[in-house]
């Protein structure tokens, strides 16, 4: 019998998530091309059960073989959530064209980190929809479990990209030591507690200067008086 996946589980896992028949979201090469030609798809892992990805997604990899390719269809009560009334706000112009925005009906803009599309610029006052676009929507994903990660490394990786969202320098002996300049601490002191939960081991930090040029003469100034 195929291996089968548990919850706190380390699964590498491909997949494709469609909304109202179109496809939203892939890291499958010839799916994610149809949406962005340019996109290059992006190795995920994620700890089963930890919703470092979409609810019903997460809950639909519990118990699965690897390999196997699975489907599953959820409402958006387990997606992106329902859409909220209180998320479309009247915003003053200027807090726009502050920062240099020009806003317009129908655009769509990146504030914080959250996708807000203008409905409505009258006057001064412009209207926007901080609703996620997927909202009230039931999703269906295609998925497979590439494989289970055992690999101590590989699994830290996949953390630091989840909750650093990039990758330090790091390496594993009895704790995971982290390298870094002193403002890096402020993350490890974060997280610290959820890496011991879900790797077994305590993080801890190393600070290393800011390497910096040596500085060189220009050519041609060195004997300069």
């Amino acid at each position: 019998m195929s291996e089968k996946t548990k919850k706190g589980d380390f699964a590498e896992i491909k997949y494709t998530g469609y909304a109202n028949g179109d496809i939203f979201d892939s890291n499958f090469e010839d799916e994610l091309k149809k949406i962005n030609p340019k996109a290059k798809p992006v190795k995920t892992v994620v700890v089963i059960g930890e919703q470092m990805i979409v609810e019903g997604l997460d809950k639909a990899l519990k118990d699965k073989e690897v390999g196997k390719d699975y489907e599953v269809s959820f409402s958006a009560k387990d997606g992106f959530g329902e859409r909220r009334r209180d998320f479309v706000k009247t915003i003053p112009l200027k807090a726009f064209t502050e920062h240099k925005m020009n806003p317009q009906a129908g655009m769509v803009l990146n504030l914080d980190n959250h996708l807000v599309k203008i409905l409505a610029v009258s006057g001064a006052r412009v209207t926007a929809d901080f609703n996620n676009p997927l909202a009230g929507k039931e999703l269906t994903y295609k998925f497979k479990i590439v494989k289970i990660v055992d690999d101590a490394k590989e699994k830290a990786e996949s953390l630091f990209s989840y909750f650093f969202r990039f990758v330090p320098e790091f390496e594993i002996k009895e704790k995971i030591v982290v390298k870094g300049q002193k403002s890096m601490s402020i993350l490890i002191d974060a997280f610290s507690k959820k890496f011991k939960e879900l790797l077994g081991k305590e993080m801890e930090f190393e600070e290393v200067e800011e390497k910096k040029e040596d500085l060189k003469p220009e050519k041609g100034k060195e004997n300069a008086s």
